[in-house]
């Protein structure tokens, strides 16, 4: 051990006797000050503004977290550190054994009795302790951050630390390698950068094939690091890059002995190949998702699957969980689900569940079938004069694939409809004999999140999914058409992430002049009808009310006579006429009513209870408005057999009811009390109907419009309708954490201080140091 300190001793003092060492020190220090200070400075500028300016200010929004905006997004430390690294550690590496051979020490070295593992060992124990100043260099921002931000997530920032500590290692260990197979320094240097080129690629190689897939993926270095910089520490990551350390580290070491002995070049090969397979081999043991350890280092547990996922997972035991990803040829966003997509995909997606449910099995099925109603026959438009299959063969040369391993048409219509998922990519999740599909959507996440596979894991296991009926026959909504007026997108559209079919709920239409409503049933909405509900269908609405069901009831203005019916008996009107608000840039039918306390409370949804909080410390005057383009006012009994709560409201004294027919292209109207024209003090637009009957909570919603809701105004938050209705059950919400890191405690000056002394101070005196100890070397 003294040998290998005395080398590392020996290979620092040449490293600090050069230039090169000094230079990569001061530019690391210098791209981190300009990274960090840069944003650190504009930031408290704009805290200082608001501080002035603005008495409410206490803070930044609680989505915004600068422990993550200064250190890890964007063009912060981290991610401009770690893509420089290719740059730094060929530099400080191309010469540690070339040097040797250069100088004639080589020789030395070799008929000492020192062992050649002795001397790759100090060699590389000296490139570990330089890692160690760049780490301490990195490190004096974190010291920085933790005085600058309040509540910054320390712990995050040492997980990132490790990430960049192994990754320079890692580097240092293939540079050594490098330099140990030339005596040029310029073509060591080089080398390396072709292989750290390589070890960041090769995980994109060679994906459509099954045995070089998960090796090449095992090897790439690309990502690695990238799950510890956000804070997940994982025993695999640790893992790989030990065993890069030690194949190399082995290589070298192998490289050396070779030049003294006389053995044949494959006795030599052999022992590369045997490290290379034991590296493969232990690479593969470690990184089998039962022998995966993780710590998830930060303040949120933010790389954590929420609490609930956790405990479906953990009641599904040892029952075998079984995910089959169907990908169709001819169908939209065939590539993600191909051979070479599948690394990416059981990475993205599947690992936060494999941490918690190791067995989880995975099946792929590929097919190609195409149904031109879906789109026009587009495909055949596009390709004219072709059969389905030469279609499929045609998309298959496209994209790179072998179409045999596609099965037919009629092959894939003996296991699924692909029809009833739009012929898209998606996934059959199959438990104890249930089935539930989770979709791909057309945005930036793409896959499923953890809402979607939450509202899943818990249809498998209690098969409790709520059934939604709604009311045909009289010109409703409809919930399977795309216009705007109507309610596809809300309701049963796969494509849109937050549709209930999404989350949980099974929709039906239903026609009470054929049918009675199911026992099973979850909700009735009642989605504006255009003709009277016949005697027939009033009376199973009111018998279903009078069981105590759940109802959705939507109405618009100039057919209230339609709904009225169904709600005098719960002491609720829709009153005649219609709301008019006259703004400067809408139309007088169109008014923004806000969102009341109550309505903050129908879901549990993190920015309903920050709005809430916000309003009760009166951080701003209007709360969540909505667009009602053309809405009835809603009237109801304090005395009546239901407790009635407004959701929405008009704002004070803005609105009034028009009575007889409202004008919206011509000029505004005018308030006339002698036309029948009421100005009340406010208007409720939407209020919840709530009762005990039946040992349980009924509960009613009724809206006095019904565009609200529509394809073209729809919002996710409009689910929280349908979850109170459900009482909580789905959606499964996962909110985002409040972030308390979201404050400065410094002010603009000092910000401009800490800018000046580490751009420009420091790095100065260091190199004054730097160059008076090269000259002294240099004159000695």
């Amino acid at each position: 051990m003294k040998i290998i300190l005395k080398i590392a001793k020996n290979e620092l003092r040449n490293l600090f006797y050069s230039p090169v060492a000094w230079f990569l020190a001061i530019a690391l220090l210098v791209q981190c000050a300009i990274f960090y200070t840069s944003i650190v400075h504009q930031v408290a500028a704009w805290q200082d503004i608001h501080l002035a300016n603005n008495p409410r200010f206490k803070d930044f929004r609680v989505d915004t977290t600068f422990t993550k905006a200064f250190f890890i997004a964007g063009d912060s430390i981290f991610n401009s550190v770690l893509q420089n690294l290719t740059l730094f550690i060929p530099l400080l590496t191309m010469g540690l054994i070339g040097r040797e051979v250069n100088n004639g020490t080589i020789k030395l070295l070799y008929s000492s009795p020192i062992k050649l593992r002795a001397i790759v060992l100090g060699k590389y124990l000296a490139i570990v302790i330089y890692n160690l100043l760049m780490v301490a260099i990195v490190g004096i921002f974190i010291v920085l951050g933790a005085f600058n931000i309040r509540s910054a997530d320390i712990a995050l920032l040492l997980s990132a630390e490790l990430a960049f500590f192994l990754m320079i290692c890692a580097y240092g260990a293939i540079g050594l390698f490098m330099s140990s197979l030339t005596t040029y320094q310029i073509v060591s240097a080089m080398g390396t950068f072709l292989f750290l080129f390589l070890f960041a690629r090769i995980g994109a190689l060679w994906q459509k094939y099954d045995f070089i897939r998960d090796l090449t993926w095992f090897l790439s270095i690309s990502g690695r690091t990238s799950r510890m910089v956000l804070g997940l520490i994982t025993t695999k990551d640790v893992f790989y890059f030990l065993l890069i350390i030690f194949m190399f580290l082995s290589f070298t070491l192998f490289k050396l002995k070779g030049e003294k002995e006389s053995k044949p070049w494959s006795a030599k090969a052999l022992r590369y190949i045997t490290v290379i397979v034991v590296s493969l081999l232990l690479g593969y043991i470690t990184s089998r998702p039962a022998l995966v350890g993780y710590w998830d280092t930060t303040a949120h547990k933010e790389n954590t699957i929420d609490p609930r996922i956790q405990n479906m997972l953990k009641q599904m035991g040892n029952e075998p969980l079984e995910v089959t990803l169907y990908t169709n040829l001819l169908g939209a966003h065939a590539g993600p689900g191909l051979p070479e997509g599948r690394n990416p995909y059981l990475d993205a997606l599947w690992e936060p569940y494999l941490r918690f449910k190791p067995d989880i099995t995975f099946k792929y099925v590929y097919y190609y079938d195409y149904d031109g109603a879906l789109d026009n026959n587009n495909l055949y438009k596009t390709y004219p004069n072709k059969t389905e299959k030469e279609v499929a063969g045609i998309m298959a040369d496209l994209l790179g694939t072998d179409v045999s391993m596609f099965m037919g048409p009629d092959e894939i219509h003996k296991i699924i409809n692909p029809a009833a998922e739009r012929a898209q990519l998606f996934m059959a999740v199959k438990y104890k004999g249930r089935v539930v599909h989770l979709r791909t959507f057309d945005d930036d996440e793409f896959w499923p999140n953890q809402s979607e596979v939450a509202a899943g894991l818990k249809q498998l296991i209690k098969g409790d999914n709520p059934k939604v009926y709604y009311l045909t026959g009289n010109l409703e909504r409809s919930i399977y058409k795309t216009g705007e007026r109507e309610y596809e997108f809300l309701t049963t559209a796969q494509r849109v992430r937050e549709a209930l079919v999404n989350n949980g709920f099974d929709q039906d239409t239903l026609s009470l002049e054929n049918h009675d409503i199911p026992a099973d049933i979850s909700e009735l909405v009642i989605a504006d009808p255009k003709t009277d509900l016949s005697p027939k269908t009033l009376g199973k609405v009111q018998q279903y009310i009078n069981n105590g069901g759940n109802l959705l009831i939507i109405g618009e203005p100039g057919k209230q006579a339609m709904l009225n019916p169904v709600l005098k008996p719960l002491g609720v009107q829709l009153r005649s006429g219609t709301l008019v608000e006259l703004s400067k840039n809408e139309t007088p039918d169109k008014i923004q009513p806000y969102a009341t306390d109550d309505a903050f409370d129908l879901g549990d949804i993190r920015v309903l209870h920050q709005l809430k909080q916000e309003r009760k410390e009166k951080n701003f005057d209007d709360t969540l408005p909505i667009m009602m383009p053309g809405a009835a006012a809603i009237a109801y009994a304090a005395n009546g057999p239901f407790k009635v709560t407004p959701l929405y409201t008009t704002v004070k004294q803005r609105d009034w009811l028009k009575a007889g027919r409202l004008v919206i292209d011509s000029v505004p109207p005018v308030f006339s009390p002698q036309e029948g024209d009421i100005k009340d003090s406010t208007f409720a637009t939407v209020v919840q109907l709530t009762r005990q009957l039946n040992h349980k909570q009924q509960r009613i919603i009724v809206c006095g419009d019904a565009d609200f809701l529509s394809n073209i105004r729809y919002d996710s938050f409009h689910t929280v309708l349908y979850s109170w209705l459900d009482y909580g059950k789905y959606p499964v919400y996962i909110n985002a954490p409040y972030y308390h890191d979201n404050k400065l405690t410094i002010t603009e000056p000092t910000a401009a201080f800490e800018r000046i002394f580490f751009v420009w101070i420091l790095p100065g005196v260091l190199i004054l140091l730097a160059a008076i100890l090269l000259i002294r070397r240099k004159r000695k």
